[in-house]
Formats: structure tokens, C-alpha cells, sequence
């Protein structure tokens, strides 16, 4: 028996403990006391603090992980907003150049305006994007597509007017300020998931889908706008649907990422960040991919006497993105982003020495289905190096690192197609597909680069 020193030693019970009691054979077991002021009489507990909506559904694989992503609160209408959006940055040159060259009689002119226009958002775009970051998506995209939208009004007046050249120049420059949608909803997706690595995935790829279909619905309404109505009509379209769009985009306060107004510790501009010169280069050299696989099928099924079968290839080729997309991100990858990229290149390249052998050919018919397999390969690229970027860049400035991506995507894409119109002016038809093969390979080349010891510790 324990002497009195002993047991006065012992740890008095806490408050709340169970209390034993033993009744013959039965040990009984009471409820703890209720502390202080907890009781009916007492005060109720304090609310818990308001959280911002985040994703509780687990993302599956299959269409059922888009569909949950869909369900989350608030996805569904930016989704939409972004989708409206982003129609117009497929339909504004096109429409451009439709609109001028029936107004001043040249090509050439409306050519140098729309380039023009390409130069301007190179330049503009990405410090669009940093007020985006550091002031919020609401403050900033709204007078950034309201400026955009004025440029557009603007350059249909001056080409109804008969104004000098240059303010075409001057109008269509102004459009640069145009928000990018797509980086906006990536940072949505990207505050609204955290840290979970399949279910960012499958919205990426979803996003990546998005863009596909802008590709493709983009310039095919904005033609059909300008023949069909009446020259202005497809630029005058994109106007409401920007401004409809971003207005519908930005009303979504509940999943607006919080703005950075200044920037954080290690949140450098992505441009000094390890690794993100090498991962924009392969963005360029996909988009020269981009560019000379569109412009060589168009010229060759042109020189085929299948003229009219050449929007509908190119057709294909986004179509064949954008059901590839969906595919890729209805499962999480295994193994990181920088070790499969490029994988994914090579992928890249030999599903483009299909369209080079169905030229040699001379079948516009054998092209169709070379160029629908080379677009399949094509997401899987765009979904694994975006996911790079969104890794590689801070929070405080993802909406800048995901613009600079697009920025070198397009300035590619002009890149390709002027090196593509000249083999296809000076060279045989189908020349310009093996400038895609050289520029998928110089991306290959680029992409080992990202696999450095120096970067082994970047997530993805």
C-alpha cells in the first residue's frame, strides 16, 4: 500500500476526465463535467472564423474529376467568364485583317497592323499582368479590357472613316491591353485547390481544353462574322464578348485570388527565377511548331487545289489538342513535370514526321489525319510545361509568369508562320514541316535543360 507522501504526490485528475465509479461486477463510467460557463446558462461557443471556399471534393479520374471540378463554388461562372473571355484573342486579327483588307484593298497593310498589334501585347501584356498580381484581378482587368474595347471601337472607326494608315496602327496597338483569361483562371484554379497536385493537374488540362476550343471557335466565327454580315462584324462581336466576359469573370469576388501588393520574400520577378529562360524558350519553340504547322497546311492544301479543306485540317489539329487535353488530365501523371517534358517533345516530334511524309505524298487526304495526330501530341506538351511554370513562379506573381509563357507562345507562333510563308513562297509546299520538326527538336534540347541538379528541388 502506497504510503501518504505517496499518494499525495499524484497527479490530480484534469477537470474534464471520466470519473470511474465500480457497482459489484460493473465499471460505470461518467461523462466528464462540463467547464465553466459551457453549460445551457452559459455563453455559446464563438463562430469559427470565415474560410474561403477550397476544393472538399476528391477529383477523380476520368470526366468525373471535371465534373468535380465544375461543382466546386464558384467554378462553373468563372469558367464560363473565362470562356467569353477569351474567344476575342482568337477573333480580333482575324478580324482585322478581314476588315481592313476589304476596306483598304491590302493584305499587306492588314498583315503589318495585326503584327503590330502581336508586338504591342508582347510588350504590354506581362505588366498587365503584374498589376494583376499586385492590385487583383477585379481592379485591374476591368479598365485593362475597358481600354482594349476602346482600341477596337476605335480602329473600326478609322477604317469606316477612311483615316490615315497610321491610326490603324495606333488603334489596333491599343487592343494589347486585352487581360489574359486564361492566366486569370489559372490562378483561380490555383488558390482555389492548394497544394494537391492531381486535382491542379486536371484543371490544367481542362484549361489547356478551354484554349483549344478558343482556337478553334475563335477564328472560324470571326470569318463566318465578316463574310457573312458585314466587314466589322467580327471585331464589333469580339468587343461584347470581351466585355461581357470579363465583367462576368471578375464578378466571381468568392474565388478571386488575394492580390500581392508587395512582393513577398522569394517572390522575385519570374524572368531572374532559375530555370524560367530555358522553360520560355521551349515555349517559343513550340510556338514556331504551332505557327509553320498551320501556315505549311494551309499553303499546301492551297497548292493541292484543296483550298477550302485547309481551314478544316487546321481544324483538326485543334480538335485533336484539345480531345488529347482531356485525356491527359483525367489522371494525375506519375513522375515530375521537368523528367517528362521532354519525353512529351519527342512524343511531339515524331507525331510531326507524319505531316512531312503525307506532303512528300502530294494527298491533301493523307495530310488530314497526320495533322489531327500532330495535334494530339500537342497538349500533353502545353499541359506539362504550364504546369512548370506554375510551379516555378510565386504565388504573389503567377498571373506575370503565366503571361510571359503565352507572350513567348505567341511571338512563336508569328515567328513560325513568317518562316513558314517563306518556305512556302520560295520552296515546295510541304517544306515548312520540317521547320516544325527542327523547332521541336531544339525544344527537346531546351527541356533537358530543366532536369539540372541546380532545379531538383522544384515541385512537379
Amino acid at each position: 500500500m502506497p504510503s501518504l507522501p505517496a499518494l499525495r504526490r499524484r497527479p490530480a485528475l484534469p477537470a474534464t476526465a471520466p470519473l470511474l465509479a465500480a457497482t459489484g461486477h460493473t465499471l460505470a463510467v461518467a461523462a466528464p463535467a462540463a467547464p465553466p460557463g459551457s453549460g445551457p446558462g452559459g455563453p455559446p461557443p464563438p463562430p469559427p472564423p470565415p474560410r474561403r471556399p477550397r476544393a472538399t471534393a476528391t477529383t477523380g479520374s476520368g470526366p468525373s474529376g471535371y465534373l468535380a471540378l465544375l461543382r466546386l463554388p464558384g467554378a462553373t461562372a468563372f469558367t464560363l467568364g473565362g470562356l467569353l473571355a477569351r474567344l476575342p484573342a482568337g477573333m480580333f486579327s482575324v478580324s482585322a485583317v478581314l476588315m481592313i483588307a476589304a476596306s483598304r484593298g491590302s493584305y499587306a497593310l492588314a498583315g503589318a497592323v495585326t503584327a503590330t498589334g502581336l508586338a504591342a501585347t508582347a510588350l504590354v501584356a506581362p505588366w498587365t499582368a503584374r498589376l494583376v498580381d499586385r492590385y487583383g484581378q477585379r481592379r485591374v482587368a476591368r479598365p485593362a479590357a475597358a481600354l482594349a474595347v476602346c482600341g477596337a471601337l476605335a480602329l473600326v472607326a478609322c477604317v469606316r472613316l477612311g483615316a490615315p494608315a497610321w491610326t490603324l496602327f495606333a488603334a489596333y496597338a491599343a487592343t494589347a491591353t486585352v487581360p489574359n483569361a486564361g492566366a486569370m483562371a489559372r490562378a483561380r484554379w490555383q488558390a482555389l485547390l492548394g497544394e494537391d497536385p492531381a486535382r491542379r493537374h486536371t484543371a490544367t488540362s481542362f484549361e489547356q481544353a478551354v484554349d483549344e476550343v478558343c482556337f478553334m471557335a475563335g477564328p472560324a466565327l470571326a470569318a463566318v462574322l465578316c463574310t457573312a454580315l458585314f466587314p466589322e462584324a467580327g471585331t464589333l462581336t469580339g468587343v461584347a464578348l470581351l466585355a461581357v466576359g470579363i465583367t462576368l469573370f471578375t464578378a466571381q469576388r468568392a474565388t478571386e485570388p488575394p492580390p500581392h501588393p508587395r512582393p513577398a520574400t522569394g517572390s522575385a520577378a519570374p524572368l531572374r527565377r532559375p530555370g524560367t529562360a530555358p522553360l520560355l524558350a521551349v515555349f517559343l519553340a513550340t510556338g514556331i511548331v504551332f505557327g509553320t504547322l498551320e501556315v505549311t497546311t494551309l499553303a499546301f492544301a492551297d497548292t493541292a487545289g484543296h483550298a477550302a479543306a485547309g481551314g478544316l485540317i487546321v481544324g483538326l489539329q485543334a480538335a485533336g489538342s484539345c480531345v488529347a487535353g482531356l485525356v491527359y488530365g483525367a489522371r494525375a501523371p506519375a513522375g515530375p513535370a521537368a523528367a517528362r517534358l521532354p519525353v512529351l517533345l519527342a512524343l511531339l516530334t515524331a507525331a510531326l514526321a507524319l505531316p512531312a511524309l503525307a506532303a512528300t505524298t502530294g494527298s491533301a487526304a493523307l495530310l488530314a489525319p497526320a495533322v489531327l495526330c500532330a495535334g494530339m501530341a500537342t497538349a500533353p506538351v502545353m499541359i506539362t510545361a504550364m504546369t512548370l511554370v506554375q510551379h516555378r513562379t510565386p504565388p504573389a506573381r503567377l498571373n506575370e509568369g503565366l503571361t510571359l509563357a503565352v507572350t513567348a507562345i505567341l511571338t512563336g507562333i508569328a515567328l513560325g508562320s513568317a518562316l513558314a510563308g517563306q518556305a512556302a513562297d520560295r520552296l515546295t509546299p510541304g517544306t515548312g514541316y520540317t521547320v516544325a520538326l527542327a523547332a521541336a527538336c531544339a525544344a527537346i534540347a531546351l527541356a533537358t535543360r530543366l532536369r539540372a541538379p541546380a532545379l531538383s528541388g522544384v515541385r512537379g
